[in-house]
């Protein structure tokens, strides 16, 4: 993944790399000018007014050296900016892509982390070691090059003894990445662990078992802070080694340059100043390289764990770009379409349908029959396998998925209520700009429009995360107000109604009874008396079509489908 940012930020390196030279110029033009002001001061006991001109070439110098490694950071920072805004795109379309069965797994917390967290470690790569990586190679290079040439010995010197610093930045380097990746999978455990706990705190104390989710937290936080340490280890073992042959390195240059300038008197003040002057510059870059190196290994870390994420198998449906012509709700055809899930789990068999614009399409059977997935199948959530999924005579792989999610709508069990007011989660709904009159028409359809008034700050008023404090039927029927507002073209219905009281259900089967001759409806459905008058009936068994027709045809013909409404309705016939 790096890798393939580096190509896309070939441009920005070359500069980084050019500025990098600069800079080096920069620091060579600096120590030169001090040595030069010094001797001239010092031991030639020039005026003050004859150094001047140096004096302000000295600041020059200063000023550029800030300017250009300035730019070279601000570059990094940069690229980490557009590259940590790639991933997150790329995360959010792989998890976008995935089925909707695939969708709700794993822990909200451990993906959060992932987003933020995970994502966040990669800018180090980016801002810190780049940067750092260019600057050095650049500084060090031309250094060691005016060292060389103004004292062998001393370059001789540094060329034995600097490339310790990279040995041991590879050889720690190696563990920091493993390190890193390791923290990060801690972080992300205890982040699932503690926001699945807040979110089920009711249930746990309802069951007792508080002391267990916090003997759970403890642990999972215990982990992370061992990991974290791990991590911290790492980085003053590197930071005590490099500190270490730095000044090593540099006494020794010292050592040999005051044995040449005073015993045997062959090196010069101005060169031996002028190597003592850049020699601490040169093992500072490489100071910095070695710290930066370690943020680079942490980086990563992050950057393989959330390509381990990308990795992952997904089976997303298919795309096209063909929009669909006519502005009526379309026709929906199976042919022999079927789905499974991994291995050894349900399988929906080759199934055979049509679904006419404006009909009234009911699915029933028995829980596990594969009600669900074929609703899922038929609405573009899940890839049909071995057959055809035809939208207005268009194979549904050549559908553009824009258009035709927009004339859909979708309604489960427990839609989803986000963190904001009430007109925001209804404005969900619709991709155009709606008045306040037009939300409390569809408010008033869907029978929320009461409640809604009665809230402290109407419309305004703050939902919690996921509907906390809102009851079944007030999430239902805010989410039946979005699928009003949208007026899309077909509606999908997963069993909408499971788990209501029956007046609530009746305010609901109201509102959608408003929308029959507005839009297709295929209804998933668990109480049957509410799917009698559809103009077709699926029954759905083990994940086979086992009747199809309507409410007397199947009555009349179909023991199973008779079974199922004799038991929901005490053996009197519909």
């Amino acid at each position: 993944m790096l890798k393939e940012f580096m190509k896309d930020f070939r441009n920005r390196t070359m500069w980084m790399g050019a500025a990098s030279i600069c800079m080096a110029l920069a620091i060579v033009g600096q120590s030169y000018l001090v040595v030069t002001v010094i001797q001239k001061l010092f031991l030639n006991n020039a005026a003050f007014p004859s150094i001047l001109p140096a004096v302000f070439i000295l600041i020059g110098m200063l000023l550029l050296r800030t300017i250009f490694q300035y730019m070279i950071k601000g570059s990094g920072i940069k690229m980490a900016q557009i590259a940590k805004v790639s991933i997150r795109k790329k995360l959010l379309q792989h998890f976008n892509g995935q089925q909707m069965t695939d969708a709700d797994k794993g822990q909200s917390g451990q993906k959060t982390s992932l987003f933020m967290d995970t994502v966040d470690e990669i800018d180090g790569y980016f801002s810190q070691y780049l940067p750092q990586l260019i600057q050095s190679a650049g500084i060090v290079l031309i250094v060691w090059i005016v060292i060389f040439i103004q004292n062998w010995t001393s370059g001789l010197i540094i060329l034995i003894s600097a490339p310790f610093i990279p040995i041991f930045m590879m050889i720690i380097g190696v563990k920091t990445k493993d390190k890193s990746k390791e923290q990060l999978s801690q972080l992300a455990a205890f982040s699932g662990t503690f926001l699945d706990t807040l979110q089920g705190l009711p249930t746990v104390k309802l069951f007792g078992q508080s002391d267990g989710q916090r003997n759970k937290i403890n642990q999972d936080s215990t982990s992370f802070r061992d990991a974290t340490m791990g991590v911290l280890k790492v980085a003053f073992t590197n930071s005590l080694s490099l500190e270490f042959i730095s000044m090593l390195s540099i006494g020794l240059i010292a050592l040999e340059i005051a044995i040449r300038m005073i015993i045997f008197q062959n090196l010069s003040f101005f060169s031996g100043f002028f190597v003592l002057l850049l020699a601490p510059e040169l093992f500072s870059q490489l100071k910095q390289l070695g710290s930066a190196f370690h943020s680079g290994r942490a980086s990563m870390g992050a950057a393989s764990r959330v390509e381990d994420v990308l990795k992952e198998e997904t089976k997303p449906v298919s795309w096209g770009t063909v929009p669909l012509k006519s502005d009526k709700a379309p026709e929906i055809i199976l042919e022999q379409a079927s789905f499974h899930y991994e291995q050894g789990r349900f399988r929906l068999e080759p199934a055979s349908m049509t679904i006419s614009p404006y009909e009234q399409v009911a699915i029933i059977g028995k829980t596990g029959a594969g009600k669900s997935t074929l609703l899922g199948l038929l609405a573009g959530f899940l890839p049909a396998e071995d057959g055809k999924f035809l939208i207005d005579g268009i194979p549904q792989e050549k559908v553009q998925k824009a258009d035709w999610f927009q004339r859909i709508s979708y309604l489960t069990q427990q839609p989803y209520v986000f963190s904001g007011t009430v007109r925001e989660n209804i404005l969900l709904g619709s991709l155009e700009k709606q008045s306040d009159q037009e939300i409390r028409e569809v408010a008033d359809r869907a029978g929320i429009w009461d409640w809604i008034s009665d809230l402290p700050f109407g419309l305004d008023t703050i939902i919690g995360e996921g509907g906390r404090g809102l009851s079944g039927g007030e999430k239902q029927r805010i989410a039946i107000a979005r699928t009003l507002l949208k007026k899309p073209q077909i509606l999908f219905f997963d069993e909408p109604t499971t788990g209501l009281d029956i007046q609530t259900e009746h305010i609901l089967q109201r509102s959608l009874d408003s929308l029959k001759n507005q839009a297709t409806m295929v209804t998933v459905a668990h109480r049957l008396h509410t799917v009698r008058n559809a103009d077709k009936i699926f029954l759905l068994d083990q994940g086979k079509i086992a009747g199809e027709g309507t409410h007397n045809e199947l009555y009349k013909n179909n023991k199973m489908y008779q079974q199922m409404i004799n038991t929901q309705q005490g053996g009197r016939e519909a």
